[in-house]
């Protein structure tokens, strides 16, 4: 049975490859950064990962506002994740050349966001890896309109806003290898088990547990000491809790989020974005139960504890609308 078809049964399980040599590697094309990553190491582990900036993705912070990381192994390396221009994933990709030689071997999309994924076409041109995700990551097209958004239109905002980190040769690079709910990669001594937790943030939501280390990879399912974005249609913030309810029953000893702080504290950065959710949750659901205005039921919300938090402005009027709105329509369903 080869790999793809154990992927689509939710049950993709490697034991070794053979590293594939590419043939040749077409010209570094990516403008440059003026802002180097900020690369740390899990105490103890030869597990690194790359901080992003606190805000939404901007020219300011040369679109790097998302987390990644990688792992290496005996026989090779596993990605998680690879940021949000091309030029990120290129410096990304570099970084891991510091540490080892070793090929790399997977690059595991926690989801198709734009801050997530635009760092892919570095690892496509300029390594052998393969793509996992999740199988609705499949859905992200240029030509075709997903509960998140339209890929192109993403694409085409980001060539402005991110302009020259993303510019017309940036390209959305599809995943090699997806799988429905659960699927294992034994490698060089290590598990990673790759499991979904959505539609919560996204409609192909994937968190990445690495055994025996105890290290998990949580993508937006976990964003520490930030507002999250719940503005969109794939967002269903009752799955959200349940998927946060199962990440604390993994027991992470180190947990890498996809936008906020890593920390070895993972019960505390799990309780925020659980506790950040809950709290709209109950706000609107009031509201909704009292057939009260949004408006009105926003501006009377004390958001004193979250209002200083990065992304606040951005993320946290609409986060507030969405459940709003997903309260009000639960109610009609009843």
């Amino acid at each position: 049975m080869n790999i793809r078809l154990l992927a689509a049964l939710g049950a993709l399980h490697i034991a070794a490859l053979a590293p594939v040599t590419a043939q040749s590697e077409p010209p570094v094309t990516y403008a440059p950064l003026t802002q180097p990553l900020d690369i740390a190491q899990v105490p103890g582990q030869s597990i690194f990962y790359s901080v992003g900036n606190p805000g939404v993705p901007g020219s300011v912070n040369e679109g790097n506002t998302s987390n990644a990381g990688y792992v290496i192994t005996e026989s090779g390396v596993v990605v998680f994740d690879a940021l949000g221009t091309p030029s990120l994933g290129w410096a990304l990709l570099n970084d891991i050349r510091k540490h080892t030689d070793k090929p790399i071997l997977f690059v595991v999309a926690s989801h198709y966001h734009a801050d997530h994924i635009y760092g892919l076409q570095a690892f496509k041109d300029h390594s052998s890896a393969e793509i996992i995700a999740q199988e609705r990551a499949a859905e992200y097209k240029e030509n075709e309109e997903t509960a998140d958004e339209r890929a192109s239109q993403r694409l085409d905002q980001r060539r402005g806003a991110l302009y020259p980190w993303v510019d017309k040769n940036t390209r959305v690079v599809p995943p090699d290898i997806t799988f429905h709910d659960r699927a294992t990669l034994a490698l060089g001594g290590k598990r990673f088990s790759l499991l979904y937790a959505g539609p919560a943030h996204s409609g192909s939501d994937i968190m990445m547990m690495v055994q025996p280390d105890g290290v998990l990879f949580a993508g937006d399912i976990v964003q520490n000491s930030r507002i999250p974005f719940m503005n969109g249609d794939d967002v269903d913030t009752a799955q959200w809790l349940r998927a946060l309810d199962d990440v604390l029953k993994l027991e992470p000893t180190f947990i890498i989020p996809g936008h906020g702080k890593p920390s070895a504290a993972a019960k505390e950065a799990i309780a925020f974005t659980h506790d950040y959710i809950a709290y709209v949750r109950a706000a609107m659901g009031k509201a909704v139960e009292s057939w009260t205005d949004f408006d009105t039921a926003y501006a009377a919300t004390d958001w004193s504890k979250y209002k200083d938090l990065p992304a606040f402005e951005n993320n946290n009027r609409g986060n507030a609308y969405r459940i709003y709105i997903e309260l009000e329509g639960a109610q009609f369903k009843k």
